[in-house]
């Protein structure tokens, strides 16, 4: 129970929350600036500190391109080194870390747990009939990821057969900036909101890459109106992609994609992967109950 002395505003925002999301909690990011420790505390959840450096450390070392000794870890989280020795043992013995030459890296726990995730994700069981008839019927390769700050996160890709296509592993990021999953969801959002969580300098992926923010905001403003993205070479030479965003309340954080090589294609082929993708937006969008911050497709 929301307590007298919580703030009033607090207080309208999570009941809000609590009547959009009957079936459970809503998403932190739903909650906005509205969330902090004072939520917490009300709901009954605290951050259990060694929970938390556990999680750090196997966070680090999934964005970590090689295997780490323990100076590593421990100067990467700046927690005592005996402390960091004994999370790493820990992990280890429940076979979430493998230890190599002095050297730490994930386990096959962490691998296991990334398929589950994926094959419990909601959305992709939604999308999957979807995702198999575009990559049969245009036999090309599709993509499905999921918005993560400023970036995709790869969740799964069908590729097309004799065709060359970009790094498709689950996992793989990309800025949003720079690829047509990113500009499909970063389109859903306002301007504010994107520019606050878009780094201050947009790094080139490619020499094609927009890197100036009054540029993407128009081009974002245009996908906002077609309903799908499109990008060539911006973070793979030789390939473009055309991308819709999932339908989905208070607002989509997934997006499909069509990928294909820039030669031997005909301009007929490229409407054809636009025209489909329109369509699969249609169809997902017929399960999904309006919501005032959601924008359809065109």
């Amino acid at each position: 129970m929301i307590g007298q002395d919580f703030p009033v505003r607090r207080r309208a925002v999570l009941t809000e929350a609590v009547l959009t999301f009957p079936g459970g909690y809503p998403p932190l990011s739903y909650l906005g600036d509205a969330v902090s420790d004072e939520t917490a505390a009300i709901s009954g959840v605290r951050t259990v500190k060694s929970a938390d450096r556990a999680l750090q450390l196997l966070e680090y070392l999934i964005q970590s391109p090689e295997p780490r000794t323990l100076k590593e870890v421990t100067e990467a989280l700046q927690i005592p080194r005996a402390s960091t020795y004994a999370l790493l043992v820990t992990l280890q013995r429940r076979g979430w870390v493998d230890a190599n030459d002095n050297r730490f890296s994930l386990g096959l726990r962490s691998l296991q747990a990334a398929v589950t995730a994926i094959d419990l994700d909601p959305t992709v069981r939604r999308t999957e009939q979807v995702r198999q008839r575009l990559n049969a019927d245009l036999k090309e390769t599709v993509h499905l990821a999921r918005l993560d700050g400023a970036d995709v996160v790869y969740i799964q890709s069908f590729t097309a057969p004799d065709r060359p296509s970009a790094l498709t592993r689950p996992g793989r990021r990309l800025p949003a900036y720079a690829c047509a999953l990113g500009k499909a969801l970063l389109a859903t959002r306002e301007w504010d909101e994107v520019d606050a969580a878009l780094p201050q300098e947009l790094a080139p992926v490619t020499s094609r890459t927009i890197t100036s923010r009054p540029q993407l905001r128009s081009e974002l403003e245009q996908i906002a109106r077609d309903g799908y993205a499109k990008e060539v070479e911006e973070n793979t030479l030789g390939l473009t992609c055309y991308a819709i965003a999932v339908p989905a309340t208070p607002r989509p954080s997934y997006a499909i994609s069509c990928s294909m090589p820039l030669d031997a294609l005909e301009q007929e082929h490229h409407a054809l992967v636009r025209d489909r993708l329109l369509q699969a937006a249609q169809r997902l969008a017929a399960d999904v109950d309006p919501h005032p911050s959601y924008r359809a497709p065109a």
